[in-house]
């Protein structure tokens, strides 16, 4: 059920009438199993389905071959940032959505993209590490010598 938008914007101007500009939907009363709740949405709408306490939202949210973003709302900050912490996804906003600062990482998990975008992260995915060892000495050297050796 379509709750409040879900029809392009009447009234553009003519340069923006051959777009595809829809304003911000809500669809309501979904259940997991429709494909607008199983697919990665891009635009301003949003699924709305019940659940019957927090671990059962948990699961519904993370039941889903995607995970690019999640919000969490509600007055009880410990509870936001326990589902949070629960959430398979790469960026978890609280009371607010879509904020995002240039020194944050910014990447999905599961089907929603490899690698991040912003931060320090984001340096990473140019880069790769090498490790160069070097001997001094003349003695021939060999850790698994002897059957205790450990490394560091």
């Amino acid at each position: 059920t379509i709750l409040t938008g879900g029809k392009p914007v009447e009234g553009l101007d003519d340069e923006l009438k051959g777009g595809y500009y829809w304003p911000p939907t809500v669809i309501g009363d979904c259940t997991p199993d429709m494909r607008v709740v199983r697919e990665e949405v891009f635009g301003p709408v949003v699924v709305a389905y019940k659940f019957s306490d927090e671990a059962d939202a948990v699961k519904k949210a993370n039941d889903s071959e995607f995970g690019l973003a999640a919000s969490v709302w509600s007055q009880d900050v410990k509870r936001c940032h326990r589902v949070a912490d629960k959430l398979e996804v790469g960026i978890v906003w609280l009371n607010d959505h879509h904020r995002n600062d240039p020194s944050s990482p910014w990447g999905g998990m599961k089907d929603s993209g490899v690698g991040r975008e912003n931060g320090l992260e984001a340096l990473h995915e140019y880069t790769q590490t090498r490790s160069v060892v070097v001997g001094f000495g003349e003695e021939k050297f060999d850790w698994f010598v002897k059957g205790d050796a450990r490394y560091g």
